[in-house]
């Protein structure tokens, strides 16, 4: 046997291990690099024909085919499970989330999609409810969906007559059965689940804004998301705001 040969004997199974080994590490970085959007149901999220659709979700999609993040998925989730996730693993937007000092350190932020304006709501037949300032709307029960930014907001308020749901849906419709006298919703909210539950809009009465809860709804990632992620996401969303990209979507004009 000459010593070519030998040499190739030896070095074969070794340079197929090595092929092996990189083939690995390319599908590792691949996956590593998969992103998964979360968001809750919403008048601007919502299921569409078996897809995440909605303003929102076009304005996350532009984003990441800006960024050229081509390996991503939307899902819907109840927005506790949604929260948990982006603050658990990586690679994890969540989007339309509340900015607040309490959260500032919990996620990485890439942009301000909207801003946003909640409203406590009762049924207008419910004469017996008087809300004439966030004092007295402590009086009364107060439906609200878990760990979102109105339950941490209104808990830290002092509001102790809180009824958690899971669902916007499941909210909306204690308030309608009378099991809660009082929603805080954005108006555009109030209109879909009015549409969804087909019940007349003007059956809802708006009877105090939460002037301290306006706020920004932005997309954030995860902690663990690497950095180059989020300053590729970043700087696609910061073009596609200047161009008027975002507002467009939002508006539903393209």
């Amino acid at each position: 046997m000459t010593l070519r040969l030998m040499t190739l004997r030896l070095t074969t199974p070794r340079l197929f291990v090595w092929i092996a080994f990189l083939l690995l590490l390319v599908h590792a970085a691949s996956h590593a690099q998969s992103i998964k959007g979360v968001t809750e149901e919403t008048s601007y999220s919502y299921l569409q024909n078996g897809k995440v659709a909605g303003p929102a979700s076009e304005v996350v999609e532009a984003t990441f085919r800006r960024a050229g993040l081509n390996d991503y998925k939307l899902a819907l989730y109840p927005w506790a499970r949604a929260y948990d996730m982006a603050q658990q693993e990586a690679n994890v937007l969540i989007y339309l989330i509340a900015r607040t000092p309490g959260r500032e350190q919990l996620f990485k932020w890439v942009g301000e999609i909207m801003h946003i304006e909640y409203h406590f709501y009762k049924l207008r037949e419910r004469k017996d409810i008087v809300v004439g300032d966030l004092q007295s709307a402590k009086n009364y029960s107060v439906g609200v969906l878990r760990e979102d930014v109105r339950h941490q907001h209104l808990r830290s308020k002092g509001f102790t007559k809180l009824v958690v749901s899971g669902q916007n849906s499941e909210n909306f419709r204690k308030l309608l059965n009378k099991q809660v006298q009082l929603v805080p919703m954005p108006e555009i909210d109030a209109i879909m689940l009015c549409r969804e539950a087909k019940v007349d809009f003007a059956g809802l009465e708006q009877v105090y804004t939460l002037d301290t809860m306006t706020t920004g709804l932005y997309m954030a990632y995860s902690r663990s998301t690497s950095d180059d992620i989020v300053a590729r996401t970043r700087a696609a969303f910061e073009s596609l705001k200047a161009e008027g990209v975002v507002t467009q979507l939002m508006q539903g004009k393209r």
